[in-house]
């Protein structure tokens, strides 16, 4: 794998900062959330952020869904609070029960 420059070494350091946080809350906000992972492309960055929930089974992520636009704000606003716009919100987050590996 290439070396990260120092540009992204900072992004990939402030998106792990605003997912640990989000994923912090969550996990005691939301029931059965298991974790928060992220993808991006590093060129593309930050309309290629993607930020996912990870639910154990459908109905916990049935049961959040009404809850998605809520956690979608959130994200914004922290991203806009480390310096970051997010051009459509709903594009960045998502609830799945898929995995980082899947």
């Amino acid at each position: 794998m290439k070396k990260l420059s120092k540009v992204q070494e900072k992004q990939q350091a402030l998106v792990l900062a605003v997912a640990d946080k989000l994923e912090a809350q969550a996990l005691e906000e939301i029931p059965g959330m298991l974790q928060c992972w992220f993808d991006m492309e590093f060129h593309l960055f930050p309309s290629s952020l993607l930020l996912c929930f990870q639910f154990e089974n459908e109905q916990a992520l049935e049961a959040a869904k009404p809850d998605l636009l809520k956690w979608q704000k959130r994200l914004s606003a922290a991203m806009v609070k480390k310096g970051v716009i997010l051009k459509d919100m709903r594009k960045h987050l998502v609830f799945t029960i898929n995995g980082p590996d899947d």
